[in-house]
């Protein structure tokens, strides 16, 4: 006997939707499939700033990766994906996107593309638009996530939105930070057996992109990136092998010393603990990028 009219569960429908449909969500591992982004499902430890909004990258009904971004500077803190085998090739003929869910909780949840008329003050105070970037010489937008790194046109066309750029220096984005964009994009195409897991961000000193006489949009001093692979080619050359599991970059976003220079991951882990808003925790990848074991310790030895 149902003993609850049709009508009383309305209300609890009305709570339950923008849970399932919201892209600015409170934790990543509680929206549909934003945490297959993340390796163990876990996102990077030690963020602290309650003011950054966590943003689960949907496009076209679907989840594609995610970003912590910073409403303050207008910029991410950093975007976390998959990669995909790719060829590698770029395109440029999607077109640039904003997250409405900044400004507001209606709407469907997913990444929109600008409108050629209009847009309103309240995305503008929540987000770069085009016209932040429309006048600046110096400066690309530069994706964190970037299109090579992703295979179907969807996921490619998700890399648009500009939650996910910065602005890089024109000769840095288009010179040494796109030669290691392709040299990983080799490296896992090549040699991860399974599946790659990325962190892409950026660390800020203050310098800002101004548009009508106002501070708009954060430049960044450094770019950084992490990846984690914990199935790779064992039979790999041993200068390709130990960069695996996990290997990470660190490089200025400069015109001059703009060299990309790789590292362990816990040694980028020590320099973004005095460059960020982080504690003491921080760290990209749960448990290190271990391999869990299938046995307990115990067992191990009977392999």
């Amino acid at each position: 006997m149902n003993m609850f009219p049709p009508s009383a569960f309305v209300p609890l429908l009305a709570c339950l939707l923008p849970l399932m449909s919201a892209t600015v969500v409170q934790d990543f591992n509680h929206i549909e499939r934003c945490k297959d982004s993340l390796y163990m499902g876990t996102p990077p430890r030690g963020f602290t700033d309650t003011k950054l909004k966590r943003i689960c990258q949907r496009y076209m009904d679907r989840p594609r990766f995610v970003t912590l971004y910073d409403p303050q500077k207008r910029i991410p803190v950093y975007s976390a994906y998959t990669f995909k085998k790719t060829e590698g090739d770029r395109r440029v003929d999607y077109p640039w996107m904003f997250e409405p869910q900044l400004a507001e909780v209606d709407g469907n949840g997913n990444m929109q593309p600008f409108p050629t008329g209009y847009l309103h003050m309240k995305f503008e105070d929540s987000q770069a638009v085009l016209d932040d970037y429309s006048d600046v010489v110096l400066y690309e937008r530069g994706h964190l996530n970037p299109d090579q790194h992703q295979s179907t046109p969807h996921d490619r066309a998700a890399t648009y939105t500009l939650t996910n750029v910065v602005p890089e220096i024109r000769e840095f984005n288009i010179g040494p930070w796109r030669e290691y964009e392709e040299r990983i994009r080799v490296r896992l195409n090549n040699f991860c057996r399974g599946t790659a897991y990325i962190v892409t961000g950026v660390t800020t000193r203050g310098n800002m992109i101004r548009r009508n006489n106002q501070d708009r949009v954060a430049i960044p001093e450094d770019v950084w990136s992490a990846y984690c692979c914990t199935e790779y080619d064992r039979n790999a050359p041993h200068n390709v092998r130990i960069r695996f599991p996990t290997y990470a970059v660190l490089a200025k976003n400069a015109k001059e010393g703009n060299s990309v220079n790789e590292m362990p991951v816990q040694e980028l882990e020590m320099f973004l603990r005095s460059h960020l808003d982080v504690d003491q925790n921080l760290q990209l990848f749960y448990d290190n990028c271990i391999s869990p074991s299938p046995l307990p310790l115990y067992l191990q030895h009977t392999i």
